[in-house]
């Protein structure tokens, strides 16, 4: 994530490193490989896709959770 050229602009820039570490970790839980300079071009369009969907499902998880605990 840090070193893409998306124009997706973070609301809460600090967040960056934790995003980027949920990625690695999204990506190893579903076996899939990353490499560590960042470059990630032998990534398959639907390896990526999977590993994008599961950062968004953990992220509409941990809202959920943060919300349900504030009623």
């Amino acid at each position: 994530m840090s070193r893409s050229s998306s124009n997706n602009q973070l609301v809460v820039p600090q967040a960056n490193a934790a995003l980027d570490q949920m990625k690695y970790e999204v990506a190893q839980q579903l076996g899939i490989q990353l490499q560590p300079n960042g470059y990630n071009g032998q990534l398959l369009t639907r390896e990526a896709g999977t590993i994008g969907g599961n950062i968004t499902r953990t992220l509409v998880q941990m809202a959920e959770q943060q919300l349900a605990g504030r009623f």
